[in-house]
């Protein structure tokens, strides 16, 4: 069961695209590695059509979903998430301009010249004008979310969650299958283009920074949740530690949230502010995957010599930290809701993404377990706030994302190791 629970994984298919992608890359025949250059050009071409339908469809019933179970500790907690997030991505963004221009000096995903020489060629591309530009659907899906929660209309509820769930069946359909040979289209050309081995290294180095850093953050997010709620942050965060290691073995939110609960309690929250910021922060709080994105984004932009001004990186996050409402119940979760943010506002090429997409996944659960655990942070902090006082009429948790989005980055029906 558990052999079969693990070869079923994204994580598990991806790992083995890479290196089937790596091996065959010193054998395979030109002619035939072009089928699989077609066919990648094919589904980026198809994701940045979609990517626009996907973050309307996904986050306009979540912010309407919030917005339903209307109340002061909702608009509370979704600040202090949010806040959470967004100091995430500022501190992966001012990590990334102290330590990459040494840890990355004289390195680049791609030689460009060479590459660009050598590369192997599609037979042929198909274009797919996307029905909008993704920041459109992005502000679009913010303001109609927005005006659902006034209007009330259970028609137009209704008809929002239908089509999130079209595109739930889409993406577990169709783009997670394909996945996997996304990525090996990527390494084997790649490997045939002769650049593969520089980048798995530099790579192997952004992959444990961005562990170290989801682990630090913790331990900040904990000194200053128990400074304010005059708890022992260490204890707190030892009492924390099941949820941890819970997510690290599902990569899921969602499967974790009952053990979150209980570990939240040990640190003396009033069960109705468990039950109540637990739930919905599994579903907004995304800072551990924040880190990681903006982690791996910016060393992309560092190594391929990209402009990053602060304006233009503190942009990014503000919006990544909204776009990612749309993880839950996506395969891959985060990453995927944030293509979208990272061709548009970045300028991110499709090898650029898929590469984000290897690395993201590659350490998924520490994200997912970064997420989790600082719930209970925020828990705390509500419940000081409160003063325990958010009695059972607090809105259900699982409204804040919509139907099929259950109260994780992922729904419980995505297979582990495909979380945020």
């Amino acid at each position: 069961m558990n052999v079969s629970r693990l070869t079923g994984s994204l994580l598990f298919r991806i790992v083995v695209a890479i290196i089937l992608g790596i091996a065959l890359s010193a054998v395979m025949p030109e002619w035939l590695a072009r089928v699989f250059v077609t066919v990648n050009g094919l589904f980026s071409n198809f994701l940045g059509f979609f990517i626009p339908v996907l973050i309307f469809a996904l986050i306009t019933p979540a912010i309407s979903g919030l917005g339903r179970g209307a109340g002061k500790w909702l608009g509370v907690t979704t600040a202090v998430a949010y806040t959470s997030t967004v100091i995430s991505g500022i501190v992966a963004y001012g990590v990334s301009q102290g330590v990459y221009p040494r840890l990355l000096a004289g390195d680049s995903t791609a030689q460009a010249a060479d590459v660009e020489a050598g590369a192997l060629k599609a037979y042929f591309t198909v274009e797919m004008t996307p029905p909008m530009e993704v920041l459109t659907a992005l502000i679009l899906a913010f303001v109609v979310g927005l005006a659902m929660t006034a209007v009330r209309s259970d028609t137009l509820y209704r008809a929002a969650t239908e089509l999130e769930a079209v595109v739930h069946k889409v993406i577990s359909s169709f783009i997670v299958p394909l996945l996997p040979v996304y990525i090996f289209g990527m390494f084997l050309s790649m490997g045939m283009n002769g650049n593969l081995t520089q980048t798995l290294s530099v790579f192997s180095k952004v992959l444990v920074l961005a562990v170290v850093m989801t682990l630090l953050l913790l331990i900040v997010q904990f000194l200053l949740a128990g400074a304010y709620a005059r708890r022992n942050p260490f204890t707190a965060l030892r009492n924390m530690l099941p949820a941890y290691v819970t997510a690290l073995g599902t990569s899921s939110s969602a499967a974790t949230i009952p053990v979150t609960l209980e570990a939240t309690k040990r640190n003396g929250v009033n069960p109705n502010v468990a039950g109540f910021t637990v739930p919905l922060c599994a579903t907004i709080h995304l800072a551990g995957s924040m880190m990681k994105i903006s982690l791996f984004a910016f060393a992309i932009m560092a190594m391929d010599d990209m402009p990053l001004t602060w304006t233009k990186a503190l942009g990014f996050i503000l919006f990544l930290g909204v776009t990612m409402i749309a993880a839950p119940g996506v395969p891959g979760g985060a990453i995927m809701a944030a293509v979208g943010v990272l061709q548009s506002m970045l300028g991110f090429s499709q090898d650029q993404v898929a590469l984000m997409i290897a690395a993201y996944i590659a350490i998924d659960s520490f994200g997912t377990a970064a997420n989790v655990t600082g719930d209970g942070a925020i828990a705390m902090i509500v419940d000081r706030m409160s003063r325990g006082s958010i009695g059972t009429g607090s809105p259900e948790p699982e409204a804040g994302a919509g139907s099929g989005s259950g109260a994780g980055d992922d729904a419980s029906s995505v297979p582990a190791g495909a979380g945020e």
